[in-house]
């Protein structure tokens, strides 16, 4: 009898249910559109970290800033010879300096990998290359015609003088970093796919092998087989990385004992890249490990997140601001206009309710066929929400509206040192995306509910108060 009536009441006032449901359906949709632009930019984000710093790294260990006039950073001493009988002298050196020039010990990482809360923790050495390249010319004297191949006493040159002499050298700069060979799962070169060749073995501690980034590689002409000298030393190279996102976080990656013997840096690293055991823990390993281990810095990706700036930072301050506002007014706005039109639609059956009541139908029985009706109201209304937000969110991911990012503010970076530093002036371009979770679905469906049930408590309250009498006497 429930639903035989039910079926028989929605067909009846199809166009006032389509519109209640209509309602509800925009609210709806507004959500899930909203929540999931909010996951696209969050896993932008998260992508503008991984991009720089490596897949999984919840936070980085560095070594405190020096005092102002304490420890400060040494000058690249270039020292060339003008010796030889050669018309043009060559020259060429290369110098291999710790980027940020703040080391920690080695055994920082197992200090740091014993603290409550760390599930992995894993060394990395920054450095910078700087090659010089040049010749000297050396200077031929010119006479003015007539004059001797001596100069009169006195001094003058008689107008003669030394022409032609003088140097020319390319500066070459580009990043490398050290990698633990035995620990890859963390650290700056996860953040890109070997594209050609290979990565390193765990066999390969102390190999005279390199990785290029793929950009470097191509500006530089170099491919796997041949061979690429770093202050003297032959590296071979055995694979090219490409980034998965944006620019790579270094253009040669070393094993970590070759980068630490180039750099003069025995039994040193920049920084330590940490894996939390839970993320909830973050804040709390954070925390032991500046306690712990003094004379460090430790920034997890929360801190690094809030220094994103660009449209990928507005679109975000958007997205969880507004956005979110705009999206629970609209849905209080629709469940209020569900509700209020629920009980207009009861105020108009008032003669029905009566008659139903002088036959019999207790108040409880009409309150839930009055529930009942805006519950598949609502139902209705959220399938037709998560239609129109699915629809929504495939129209964003499909044209993909890019976004930059950038990290920035006085040069903070996740690593901390130069490496960071670098990469935070640059711009990187991110494709936003719009996908909806199953939990985002379910947000919708408990919404659709919440939307029937506060409309049919409106006009189930409305029902409840008629009374058969008062009912019978009014006249449509």
């Amino acid at each position: 009898m429930f639903f035989t009536y039910l079926r028989r009441e929605l067909r009846r006032r199809r166009k006032a249910a389509l519109v209640v449901a209509s309602g509800l359906a925009l609210g709806i949709a507004l959500v899930i559109i909203v929540n999931s632009v909010s996951s696209g930019m969050g896993r932008a984000q998260e992508k503008v970290l991984e991009s720089l710093y490596g897949l999984g790294t919840d936070m980085t260990v560095t070594k405190a800033a020096a005092p102002p006039g304490e420890g400060g950073a040494t000058r690249p001493r270039f020292e060339f010879d003008a010796n030889g009988d050669d018309d043009a002298a060559a020259q060429s050196q290369d110098r291999v300096m710790v980027e940020g020039f703040q080391t920690l010990a080695s055994s920082t990482v197992a200090q740091v990998g014993k603290q409550d809360g760390v599930a992995d923790a894993v060394g990395g050495l920054s450095v910078r290359v700087l090659k010089i390249n040049g010749e000297f010319r050396r200077g031929e004297v010119q006479q003015q015609p007539g004059q001797g191949g001596t100069t009169p006493p006195g001094g003058g040159g008689g107008g003669g003088g030394v022409t032609g002499g003088g140097a020319a050298f390319d500066v070459d700069s580009y990043t490398a970093y050290g990698t633990d060979v035995a620990h890859q799962q963390l650290g700056p070169l996860t953040s890109s796919t070997i594209t050609t060749g290979r990565t390193f073995k765990t066999t390969e501690a102390n190999a005279k092998v390199a990785i290029l980034d793929s950009a470097y590689a191509k500006e530089k002409s170099l491919t796997v087989g041949k061979t690429l000298t770093v202050s003297g030393t032959a590296f071979s190279i055995i694979g090219i990385a490409t980034a998965d996102s944006g620019d790579s976080a270094a253009n040669v990656y070393l094993p970590l004992t070759q980068a630490q013997t180039l750099a003069a840096a025995k039994d040193k690293i920049t920084t330590v890249y940490v894996q939390a055991s839970d993320s909830q823990q973050i804040d709390g390993v954070k925390q032991a490990i500046q306690k712990n281990i003094s004379g460090t810095t430790v920034t997890t990706s929360a801190d690094l997140a809030e220094t994103v700036s660009g449209s990928l930072s507005t679109a975000s301050d958007l997205a969880s601001g507004v956005g979110k506002w705009l999206s629970m007014l609209v849905l209080a706005a629709a469940f209020l206009v569900a509700g209020l039109l629920t009980s207009s639609a009861v105020s108009r059956r008032v003669r029905e309710f009566g008659t139903l009541k002088a036959l019999g139908w207790r108040s409880g029985r009409v309150t839930r066929q009055v529930v009942g009706e805006a519950l598949v109201n609502g139902l209705v209304g959220g399938a037709l929400g998560i239609g129109l937000g699915l629809a929504g969110a495939w129209l964003i991911t499909t044209f993909s509206p890019t976004l930059t990012a950038q990290l920035g503010g006085g040069g903070r970076g996740f690593g901390g040192g130069g490496q960071a530093r670098q990469t935070a002036s640059k711009a990187l371009d991110i494709a936003l995306t719009a996908p909806v979770s199953l939990t985002t679905i379910g947000l919708a469906v408990a919404l659709a509910v919440a939307g029937g049930l506060v409309a049919g408590g409106f006009g189930g309250w409305r029902a409840s108060r008629l009374r058969p009498a008062d009912a019978l006497r009014r006249v449509e």
